[in-house]
Order: structure tokens, then sequence, then C-alpha cells
């Protein structure tokens, strides 16, 4: 913090026309102003950020709960043309005890197979589980499915089962 020095001219009572001179020092007035921001401005702005977290977040984690649900339906789909794909070379889909695994390497006794039929491994659901794959399928002429976010059978919103019959 800086300070002037300034000079004043005083007026001594009783020294008649004499002016007596003093060195007076002063720091200047917005030097308090400068130091920063008080506590209640600081707590402000804390609850309005506060504000828009409690506005923003639960909007922002539904998205993304959504999101996980799009990438397993458009995972399925792939899962769906590269089994029809597969039936069309070897004559039938791929058994239950086979899976998903048959799109990748040759099942024994299966001369057609000309795969594999995945440019890449067969992924994990969003939520970290393994895809489920039936045939001949309770829906359809096979089921792929997954469990949803809680990986069991059932439930509602993200722990639905998400399958290629929905």
């Amino acid at each position: 913090m800086e300070t002037s020095k300034l000079l004043v001219y005083l007026d001594t009572p009783g020294i008649t026309g004499d002016l007596r001179m003093r060195q007076q020092t002063r720091r200047p007035r917005t030097a308090r102003r400068v130091a920063g921001f008080t506590l209640l401005e600081l707590l402000v702005v804390i609850v309005i950020i506060g504000l828009l977290a409690g506005y923003v977040g639960p909007k922002y984690f539904a998205q993304l709960g959504k999101s996980e649900v799009k990438v397993a339906r458009a995972q399925i789909d792939a899962f769906e043309k590269a089994l029809d794909t597969y039936r069309l070379d070897v004559g039938k889909y791929p058994t239950t005890e086979q899976g998903l695994a048959a799109l990748q390497t040759r099942p024994e006794n299966e001369p057609k197979w000309a795969g594999p039929y995945l440019k890449k491994s067969i992924p994990l659901d969003p939520w970290g589980h393994p895809y489920q794959y039936r045939s001949p399928g309770e829906r359809g002429d096979v089921d792929i499915f997954s469990y949803g976010k809680d990986g069991q059978p059932g439930g509602e919103g993200e722990n639905q089962d998400i399958g290629n019959w929905n």
C-alpha cells in the first residue's frame, strides 16, 4: 500500500501571520476497495452456482442415461444384421451355446462360415454386462438383449431390458 505525503499549512493561534508547515501522511481512499471481494459477494456467487448446478445437473444426467440406451439399441441392431449375414452364409442362426461368439470365430462343423461378421470384438453393453443371445428366441427367430443398467431381468427406466423386439 502506498502512502502520499502532503504539505499542510497551518495557522497557529497566537502567532499572527505566521504559517507553519507540517508533513502529513495519508492513505489513498481507494485502497480499501481494491483489496478484493467481500464475504457476502462470494456467498452470493456460490449460491447462484449451486442453483444452476441443481437445475442443470439432473437434466444432464438424464440425457446421459438416454444415450446409453441408444448405444445399446444400436449395438443390438448391428448384431442382428451380422446374424442375418451369418444365416445367409451358413443357412441357420448360431445356437444359444455358440452365442454371439460365432460371429467372430468359426464354430465347429460349420464349413460354410465366411466370417468374421463383425469388424471388432463383441463389446459389453454400455453398463459393462455381456449381451444375451437366444436361438431360437422367445420373441422371434433370435433374441439379442441386454438386461439394462441393473443387469437383472425386468425393470423400468434405465433398468428395463433392451432387446431386438423393442
